[in-house]
This record gives C-alpha cells, structure tokens and sequence, in this order.
C-alpha cells in the first residue's frame, strides 16, 4: 500500500514515530546491496527521513561514490544516492525510498540528533565525527 509523504494517514505517523530500529539500504560501489540497521527520523512536513552516523562508515561512503558518479542536476547540484529506509514489526512494515545526500552542518546535525532523541528516547553521546544522511522521500509503502 502506498501511503501521502506528506500527508501520511495518522497510523502510518504513529509507526515512524514509535520506537523501532529501522534499516538502511545503501548500493556499494560494485553494485551490491549494503543493509544496515540504524535509527531513523521521519519529517512529514519536509518530506524527509534522517539517519545520524559516523563520517567513516560504509554507508556514508556508498551515498558519495553513488553522489560523485551521478550526473549534476539542471542547476549543477548533485541528485543524491537512491537509498531507503524500512522498519518491521510483526506483519506491519514501513519501507520510505528517496535520493541520500550526507549533511554536516552543525546545524543540520543538531536538528537530527534532536529528532533522534525525541523519536528514540535518549540523546546520543556526543561525536565530533557526526554526519547526517538525509533523505528526500520521493515514496513509501506499507502495511498496518
């Protein structure tokens, strides 16, 4: 079932917004899948999903090699890696998709670190080599 980015129905908000560990679906260099679990934050109003990370992790690296080899957009800015992100309770299930891009602002880390800890409950220690992956959702599916 396809669901409004949007405007997501409330039963579909209140699944993104309980406590679950999601997963990362990224594309390795040679093409194939890298899956990984993480905690996600989804931001209807935006029509993005953000993930928290290291700087050197495998799935930051996938999202730029994916972002160098793309071609520029219209107004020279890079599309973004596709990737999605799902989560699975029992028989409901979530799947958002959309175009990566890893963010470094401070600003932009501090928001998601935020959301991470009012969707997750706690407040990650701090890293000074935190990246944010954001997701500009372009689908989601789901059930339950």
């Amino acid at each position: 079932m396809n669901h409004d980015l949007r405007d997501p129905d409330p039963e579909f908000l209140a699944f993104w917004r309980e406590y679950h560990i999601c997963t990362l679906a990224t594309q390795r260099p040679d093409g194939s899948p890298h899956l990984v679990p993480v905690g996600v934050t989804y931001d209807p109003e935006a029509g993005v999903a953000r993930v928290i990370t290291s700087k050197n992790t495998r799935k930051v690296a996938n999202i730029l090699a994916a972002d160098a080899d793309a071609d520029a957009d219209a107004d020279g800015g890079r599309r973004g890696a596709r990737v999605a992100v799902c989560q699975v309770v029992k028989g409901r299930w979530s799947t958002l998709e959309g175009r990566a891009r890893v963010r470094t602002e401070p600003e932009a880390v501090a928001d998601a670190v935020s959301r991470y800890a009012e969707r997750y409950g706690r407040t990650p220690s701090p890293n000074p080599d935190r990246v944010v992956i954001e997701i500009a959702l372009d689908r989601a599916m789901g059930r339950g």
